[in-house]
């Protein structure tokens, strides 16, 4: 007789670029034979790129519902959470886990109303300080402690956020909390590295003599590219490198940006380049020669994993889990975050000095190869599903 398998419904926010779809892809790919994983998730906001190309790349055909979208909205809201209720129906999974702050809203409340013996909740990052202003942000936290009640295990992707979530802003217990970081499908970030920095050089035009640095993200507020600019305006007048600047990405600040760029007073040595979404960032990340982080609020930044996979230093705002994804002061830097004085000094280290960055991109890789391959994400997982499931049928 085949042995009956264990469903998971994974339902995700939205097919977005980021650890979330990574995460949600090789999850529904790479566990065992024991498992059966139905995928589910949204369609990315206005002006942000898609990232359904990630799953056609590991075979992982998704549900997309339309109404799964990341911003409150009633009609819709009511909408998706009827379909997920009327697939949860159908499928009959034993676990549903949701990633992400929509999905986990609508998801658990379903699946909650439809008696999932196990339901899992995944934060990847959080919205309890940087994005809204306090009355808002203590709505999001009274959501979030409720549905935590709803919960069987809740996933922190750090220690660091494990923290935030049970001591900082008391949504759970800490025994609901299991740390479980990302994993991604590195080894590609390692194939052909030299060739791609020569391509990649040469299709932008960076010379053998600039230094270029990448800022790779969403153009949102919380990624506070205004912040990265005033730096990098800085940074002009203190080093006389010839320097390109990339600006990777798109979204709701790229006017703004645009505006910043055009004003900025740069010295004739550098040069800031936008050039919205780029995918293949395996074949880009090499020719960069340093990859920042500005942001105000993180989970786990992929961009900063990506670089250290592309033996590519970085420097970074000390927020979310960066401590976790980084070897301080021999990876990268990490700056206390709205420091511009620091960044600026340490940024200037690292363009100034070659043989930093030359020691810190061989670190990189080394670091991240093992930690956060998509193998140990698997089995970290695997080992908590089951878990549950013995402590749920006990009861």
């Amino acid at each position: 007789m085949e042995k009956k398998k264990i469903k998971v419904l994974r339902i995700i926010n939205r097919f977005n670029i980021g650890g979330p779809t990574y995460n949600a892809t090789f999850l529904t790919k790479f566990l065992s034979d024991d498992f059966e994983t139905m995928l589910i998730g949204g369609l990315p906001e206005e002006g942000e790129a898609d990232s359904l190309h990630i799953l056609d790349e590991y075979g992982v055909k998704p549900i997309l519902i339309e109404e799964l979208q990341r911003k409150p909205n009633l009609k819709s809201d009511r909408r998706a959470y009827k379909r997920i209720k009327s697939i949860i129906k159908e499928f009959k999974p034993d676990i549903v886990h949701t990633h992400a702050a929509k999905a986990g809203a609508l998801g658990r409340r379903a699946a909650n109303a439809c008696n999932v013996p196990v339901i899992v909740h995944t934060f990847h990052g959080h919205v309890f300080h940087s994005y809204f202003g306090k009355l808002k942000t203590t709505i999001f936290k009274k959501i979030e402690q409720n549905l935590a009640k709803k919960s069987t295990q809740i996933i922190a992707i750090s220690d660091l956020q494990k923290k935030e979530l049970t001591r900082d802003f008391k949504i759970c217990d800490p025994a609901k909390v299991t740390v479980v970081q990302l994993g991604f499908d590195l080894l590609k970030f390692q194939k052909n590295v030299d060739e791609s920095r020569k391509n990649t050089r040469e299709k932008f035009k960076i010379q053998d003599d600039e230094i270029a640095i990448g800022i790779i993200g969403r153009l949102a507020p919380i990624k506070d590219h205004a912040f990265f600019l005033d730096v990098i305006e800085q940074v002009s007048k203190e080093t006389t490198k010839k320097m390109k600047v990339f600006i990777v990405g798109d979204g709701e600040e790229r006017t703004t940006i645009e505006e910043r760029i055009r004003l900025i007073d740069l010295n004739e040595n550098f040069n800031i380049v936008m050039t919205s979404w780029i995918t293949d960032v395996a074949s880009f990340n090499p020719g960069m020669d340093i990859i920042c982080l500005t942001s105000k609020n993180e989970g786990t930044p992929v961009s900063l994993i990506e670089a250290q996979a592309c033996n590519v230093p970085v420097i970074t705002t000390d927020v979310g889990g960066v401590k976790d994804i980084i070897l301080p002061n021999e990876t990268g830097f990490v700056v206390t975050k709205g420091d511009k004085k620091e960044y600026t000094e340490k940024l200037l280290q690292l363009i100034e000095n070659d043989e930093i960055r030359h020691e810190m991109s061989q670190k990189g890789w080394e670091f991240v190869r093992e930690k956060f391959h998509y193998s140990r994400l698997v089995g970290d997982i695997e080992e908590l599903y089951r878990r549950l499931l013995i402590v749920h049928k006990k009861k």
